[in-house]
């Protein structure tokens, strides 16, 4: 009962909460989540999934990122264990730790409303991600510090589907990701 209330109120007042400051605080708190800082302030994204990719970021989602920097993360793996659409058929990208390991992707500028915004059309507040600050580099090997999504993923991946792999690999390229990520990307096997 608890659950289809949360979405039921999710549905009607998401809209209003993200733009009004002090209940999307309120909002977050009733997720066990915190909202720092104030709604103009500048924030980091860093993606390592679809959200490289144009069509999905600034024409799916409306985002408008004041700057972007190909990037990584050390310390974490790229995976593929996350229940798609189709079920059983397509695994969307998730990180997990590994201290052997970097993942490549995208670093975009947005203020934080924006990124609060972003975090809404990716289901957080919500049962499927959540955010992690995370320390990043450009590729110029500058430090920032940065948000990305991570969720509780299945022990063993699957394969990401043609049309979300191809998302991955031609956000990859626009965004001038290492030749090394971009090979990673393209032995990448699909579901069928």
């Amino acid at each position: 009962m608890w659950r289809n209330a949360r979405r039921g109120l999710k549905r009607v007042w998401i809209p209003v909460i993200l733009r009004v400051w002090p209940l999307a605080r309120l909002w977050y708190r009733a997720w066990g989540l915190t909202l720092d800082g104030n709604p103009g302030d500048d924030v980091w994204y860093f993606t390592y999934g679809a959200n490289m990719h144009d069509s999905a970021f600034r024409e799916r989602r409306g985002m408008r990122p004041e700057e972007w920097r190909a990037g990584r993360i050390t310390g974490y793996r790229l995976r593929f264990n996350l229940e798609g659409r189709p079920r059983g058929r397509a695994a969307p990208a998730n990180i997990s730790p590994d201290g052997d390991a970097e993942v490549w992707g995208v670093l975009y500028r947005l203020s934080r409303r924006e990124l609060v915004l972003l975090n809404a059309s990716e289901g957080i507040p919500g049962w499927r991600y959540r955010p992690l600050r995370i320390a990043a580099e450009d590729i110029g090997g500058n430090p920032l510090s940065a948000v990305t999504y991570v969720a509780d993923g299945k022990d063993r991946d699957g394969h990401p589907s043609l049309r979300y792999i191809s998302l991955l690999r031609d956000g990859a390229r626009a965004h001038g990701l290492p030749a090394h990520w971009i090979s990673f990307l393209e032995s990448v096997e699909h579901a069928e």
